[in-house]
């Protein structure tokens, strides 16, 4: 049986075409699993993680409450804009921005919920 012949275009032929070899199986290995992260990462990531909770629960608090209040339409830089001041004021728009302070609160303890440590 002859090489197949590779041509990329009219007239112009390639080398033939050799089958690939398998990668070995210690290439293919996964790593040990005693390796474990350092105190300094573990501890990095337990302060992000409170960070995350309590930054996505203060948000979620102000985007609950503040548009109920009358700060969020008398404020002096709706003042210049009626008709942005309008929409803020709509009752639609201060729920859209209460219910994404719920979802705000739910992702941040959501993912403190299912924090795990790498032991």
């Amino acid at each position: 049986m002859s090489d197949p012949i590779v041509s990329s275009a009219p007239g112009e032929a390639t080398k033939p075409v050799q089958p690939v070899a398998e990668a070995p199986a210690a290439v293919l290995d996964p790593p040990p699993a005693e390796i474990r992260p350092a105190r300094g990462q573990i501890w990095m990531h337990r302060i992000s993680m409170f960070l995350f909770v309590l930054i996505s629960a203060v948000a979620g608090v102000l985007l609950i409450i503040l548009p109920w209040t009358p700060e969020w339409t008398d404020n002096y830089l709706l003042m210049s804009f009626p008709s942005l001041r309008d929409i803020v004021s709509n009752g639609f728009f201060r729920g859209v921005c209460s219910g994404l302070g719920v979802l705000d609160i739910w992702i941040g303890f959501g993912e403190a919920l299912h924090y795990h440590e790498q032991q």
